[in-house]
């Protein structure tokens, strides 16, 4: 454990000033920000919406882009940046030279990108929240203060949490394949647009495949599709149970490629 703890200590130290640890805290701040300025500005137009329809409008439209866009691209970002690291400078032989396992450093390297993603759901969750109640309390015609809303946004940002560790493992294990940068992105990229194909055709397959299942948890976020539901969030649906056993076996096959890479 205090391997595992060093090791992890050591992946913040390395990344703290890189772009990939800012993008963590920068993104939520900026697409809740604009959101909440939207509202502000346009405050007219929601003022006859009772408490739980205005939640729903002003959570939605974060996490309608959270999920369709920015999560998995975000995902796509931060698992390449953590490995791209050590290619960058060469380190891998060093870093598996040291008197530590190659389990503790893989396992602590995936679970510093996993803390990553976590501490940043947890942020678009709570600046969500946090900004709709500043609204409330500047503009009291916006009806902000009349429901609470903080229990559910808090399952379903979790749950885009879980959709999208399927993406994670799969370029965390690509990211490890290639020292290039930009192959593991590509095909990143290249996966995600096919996700968005199969979702918007609305295929009944389209759960099967990781880089859709951001998108899909949106859709199955509560049993009734209207967002100002009462309904609980239904978060262990098909999409996000295949996320979880594609997460759990590339992981465990990231870790046979580590096992049995030999550094020059």
């Amino acid at each position: 454990m205090r391997n595992f703890i060093s090791s992890l200590t050591s992946e913040y130290y390395k990344s703290r000033k890189t772009l990939n640890f800012g993008a963590t805290i920068l993104l939520p701040v900026i697409l809740c920000s604009i959101v909440c300025l939207g509202f502000f500005a346009m405050a007219d137009k929601f003022e006859k919406m009772d408490g739980k329809a205005i939640w729903g409008f002003f959570s939605g439209a974060i996490l309608g882009v959270l999920g369709n866009l920015l999560l998995p691209l975000l995902v796509i970002f931060l698992a390449n940046s953590v490995n791209s690291l050590e290619h960058k400078a060469d380190t891998w032989k060093t870093l598996f030279s040291l008197p530590i396992s190659k389990w503790t450093i893989y396992a602590a390297k995936y679970f510093y990108v996993l803390m990553l993603l976590f501490i940043s759901m947890l942020l678009f969750a709570l600046f969500t929240i946090g900004y709709g109640d500043l609204l409330g309390t500047i503009r009291p015609n916006l009806k902000f203060h009349d429901y609470q809303m903080t229990g559910l946004l808090l399952a379903s940002h979790f749950k885009l949490f879980l959709s999208c560790s399927g993406i994670l493992s799969i370029q965390f294990l690509l990211s490890l394949i290639w020292s290039d940068f930009l192959k593991p992105m590509g095909i990143g990229f290249l996966l995600f647009i096919i996700g968005m194909v199969l979702n918007s055709v609305n295929w009944h397959y389209a759960f099967l495949m990781p880089y859709a299942q951001p998108a899909i948890s949106i859709k199955t976020m509560v049993a009734n599709p209207n967002v100002r539901s009462d309904v609980p969030v239904n978060i262990f649906t098909s999409e996000i149970l295949m996320s979880m056993i594609v997460s759990t076996v590339v992981f465990l096959a990231g870790y046979y490629v580590v096992k049995r890479t030999r550094i020059k």
